[in-house]
């Protein structure tokens, strides 16, 4: 499939928002190894974690197809795509 750079930057905005409902759960709850953590705080960390899981995954396979259609390389992509989102690690 084919995916344009907006839906590429849609895609990484989703996956990084993800990434940052994990990490305040894992604030919030405390770390796992020094906190017991109950059922449901286990659950709805798990789930959160498989949904970044996923949306990472989506992005990486997205990004492989766009810079192969476009016939560029990988990292040139993933730099713009970093500038596009504010991703300044």
């Amino acid at each position: 499939m084919a995916h344009t750079f907006d839906e590429l930057v849609a895609k990484q905005r989703a996956a990084d928002e993800a990434h940052a409902l994990v990490q305040r759960l894992r604030d919030a709850y405390g770390p796992p190894n020094r906190t017991k953590w109950s059922g449901h705080q286990t659950s709805t960390w798990e789930t959160a974690w498989r949904a970044w899981r996923d949306l990472a995954r989506d992005v990486r396979l997205a990004v492989t197809e766009y810079a192969r259609a476009e016939g560029r390389p990988l990292h040139e992509i993933e730099a713009e795509l970093k500038r596009a989102t504010g991703d300044h690690d």
